[in-house]
C-alpha cells in the first residue's frame, strides 16, 4: 500500500487522528451548525480547553487522604479568586472558574438538573468569571475573547453540548432534561432540538422568548 493510500485509509479513523485535530474538526462542525463565527482565538482556546479536560486530573484535584478526585464548589472557587491580592493569580483563578463552568455545562449539563446546583448557576458563574478575566487581561485580543465568552456564554455551552451529543442517542428522560435546560437557560440548541422532535411548539417557543 502506497503512503498516499495509507494516509487516505487512516484519515477517517479516530485512532490515527490527534485529539487537537479531532476537536478542531468537531468544533468547526458545531460552529457551522449554529452559524456562529467567534474570534479565531476563541476557537483555539476551546480546542485547548477540550484537550486539557480530557484528563480528569485537569478538571478535578486528587484528595491526598482518599486518593479520589475532588473539585471545589463554584462558590469556593469564586471566593478564592475574589479575595486574591495578586492580579495574575486572581485572573488565573477566574479563568479556571470560567473554564470549569463552561466545560461542565457543555458536557454534563443534563446531569446538573438532578443536583441541588442547576445549570443556570454554572452559566451565571461562568459568565461572571470570564467577565472578570476580560477586565484584567492586558492583551486586547484576549480581552475580546473573554468578553465574548462572558456575554455569549450560553451559545458556547450549546457548541460544546452539540459536540458531546453528536454520537449519543436520546431517550425520553434525555428529552425531559433537554426541556429543563431550555427553561433554565434559554438554550437555542435545546429549543431547536425540542422543536424538531415535536416536544415544543413554535408558539410556546415565542412565548418563552418574550418572557425572557
Amino acid at each position: 500500500m502506497g503512503s498516499e493510500e495509507g494516509r487516505k485509509s487512516l484519515k477517517g479513523s479516530e485512532l490515527f487522528v490527534s485529539s487537537k485535530e479531532y476537536f478542531s474538526e468537531e468544533l468547526e462542525s458545531a460552529l457551522k451548525h449554529f452559524g456562529f463565527d467567534p474570534h479565531p482565538l476563541s476557537k483555539t482556546y476551546l480546542v485547548d480547553l477540550l484537550e486539557r479536560f480530557m484528563l480528569p486530573e485537569n478538571l478535578y484535584e486528587v484528595d491526598q487522604e482518599t486518593g479520589k478526585y475532588k473539585r471545589d464548589t463554584l462558590a469556593e472557587m469564586y471566593l478564592r479568586a475574589q479575595n486574591e491580592n495578586s492580579s495574575r493569580v486572581r485572573m488565573d483563578l477566574f479563568r479556571r472558574l470560567g473554564d470549569t463552568s463552561l466545560y461542565i455545562s457543555g458536557f454534563f449539563g443534563d446531569s446538573l438538573n438532578r443536583k441541588i446546583v442547576d445549570i443556570d448557576y454554572y452559566v451565571d458563574m461562568g459568565g461572571v468569571a470570564y467577565g472578570s478575566v476580560a477586565r484584567e487581561v492586558q492583551d486586547s485580543s484576549m480581552a475580546e475573547v473573554y468578553g465574548c465568552f462572558s456575554t455569549r456564554f450560553v451559545e458556547f455551552v450549546d457548541v460544546l453540548t452539540f459536540i458531546s451529543q453528536k454520537s449519543q442517542v436520546q431517550t425520553d428522560q434525555d428529552l425531559l432534561r433537554l426541556y429543563d435546560r431550555y427553561l433554565a437557560t434559554g438554550s437555542k440548541l435545546a429549543e431547536d432540538q425540542l422543536l424538531e422532535k415535536g416536544v415544543l411548539n413554535s408558539e410556546l417557543s415565542k412565548a418563552k422568548g418574550i418572557k425572557q
